[in-house]
């Protein structure tokens, strides 16, 4: 396992000690991390759903923000970042039971910039379940 990859999960397991919104995130699994690019996975359960059984569209949220700042900080300046727009497209329903790959990319890193897409995809099927944009301020 990779450094990167370990240092992902060392501040994943950190979260489950947050009373916030992104403790939901524990259940996450890092399954690899290179230089601006990350990959996770979810199992979809009960409380990551909507009232149709189906993935939350403010989870599907979340996961973008959290796995492309994760991304940025396996960059060389590591900087996370403060989001200042974020854009997501919802194309299929993840089920309870099924499991969500997450895979983020730095796109372009600036000065004060960084931009980043995210892919969700079903682990089974490889169908796209969502795909969002996040720009972040890195300060100056």
């Amino acid at each position: 396992m990779g450094s990167l990859t370990q240092k992902l999960m060392e501040v994943l397991k950190a979260m489950k000690h947050f009373q916030g919104f992104d403790r939901i995130l524990e259940k996450m699994t890092v399954v690899s991390a290179d230089p601006g690019k990350v990959i996770c996975e979810l199992k979809v359960e009960e409380e990551h759903t909507n009232k149709l059984g189906t993935l939350h569209g403010g989870l599907t949220a979340t996961l973008v923000d959290d796995v492309s700042t994760m991304a940025l900080l396996c960059t060389e300046r590591g900087a996370p970042g403060i989001s200042v727009d974020m854009n997501i497209t919802y194309m299929a329903p993840a089920k309870i039971g099924e499991v969500v790959v997450i895979t983020a990319h730095v796109l372009k890193q600036g000065r004060t910039l960084a931009f980043a897409s995210v892919d969700l995809t079903n682990k089974t099927t490889g169908k796209l379940v969502a795909q969002g944009r996040h720009t972040k301020h890195l300060g100056n």
